[in-house]
């Protein structure tokens, strides 16, 4: 289908249930444009238009390569998905989820109808925390250097025996702190409605000497416990040396937009595109 570039397409936020009201009359999302509602089948469609010569096909394919542009759609997107979720529980979608009109829009909600019921029945009431667990930068190596005896060794053999000591320390460190993460991903799951591992954040996308990341879970937890929640992960602060629990939250349900008659455990899935969007979000 050919499309002039002066058209204008339906960039699509987030679903949900209708709204109490309308939104608030400042809120903008991307390219600054106020978002509206599309309503069908007791499902809300939040959207806003976008210009053809950035979102269509062959555009937006060239626009997800440039990360500036990335970054800046998806800060828009979240900010129209954080304003929702002080009022209901929406169900985000895609970043760059475009649809030619309304009526394309509507099409979508009709044809999803009864599978996006269950993802809202799923997520009402509830906001999703992250929480992660880093290892400091070098310190498993610096458990292997407190195994380390004072003097140089006294033999080739002795040598070979020091090292040996101290790989097995460092291995040791990267041990504790992996059963760590365990325990408290098995702990906040069931604290939580429904829970997530994604994989270990890549060093490219931390901070600055964030070290190792060890655990890297979502949680969907009620709203009304979250407060016990958030207490829970804070009991294990300084529990452990050398590592560090960062908890990022509230957030939509990024981690639990499947179909829950679709899902595996939950405990089990890996959704890498949620974590790799919530990471495009922060950048």
């Amino acid at each position: 289908m050919s499309t002039n570039v002066t058209d204008e397409l339906r960039y699509v936020y987030a679903v949900c249930r209708p709204l109490p009201g309308p939104l608030h009359a400042d809120l903008t999302g991307v390219g600054d444009a106020p978002p509206r509602q599309v309503a069908h089948k007791g499902l809300v469609a939040v959207v806003s238009p976008v210009p053809a010569r950035d979102f269509a096909h062959e555009p937006l394919r060239v626009h997800l390569e440039d990360l500036d542009w990335l970054a800046g759609t998806a800060r828009a997107h979240q900010k129209v998905i954080s304003a929702l979720t002080t009022v209901t529980c929406p169900l985000p979608l895609r970043l760059a989820t475009v649809f030619r009109d309304d009526s394309g829009v509507r099409t979508m909600l009709e044809s999803e109808n009864e599978r996006l019921h269950r993802i809202l029945d799923r997520i009402d009431g509830h906001i999703e925390w992250g929480v992660k667990v880093w290892l400091a930068p070098g310190a498993d190596k610096a458990a292997a250097g407190a195994s380390r005896p004072s003097g140089p060794p006294a033999s080739g053999r002795d040598y070979l025996r020091q090292r040996r000591a101290q790989r097995t320390a460092g291995e040791e460190a990267a041990a504790r702190a992996d059963a760590f993460a365990r325990r408290l991903h098995a702990d906040l799951t069931r604290s939580a409605a429904a829970s997530r591992l994604h994989p270990p954040q890549s060093p490219a996308l931390a901070e600055s000497g964030a070290g190792r990341n060890v655990l890297n879970g979502a949680y969907l937890v009620p709203r009304e416990r979250a407060e016990a929640f958030l207490e829970l992960v804070g009991r294990t602060e300084g529990n452990q040396p050398g590592l560090r629990v960062e908890v990022t939250g509230p957030w939509a349900a990024y981690s639990f937009t499947d179909d829950p008659d679709d899902a595996p455990d939950d405990s089990q899935a890996d959704p890498a595109d949620a974590a790799g969007q919530r990471s495009a979000e922060h950048a």
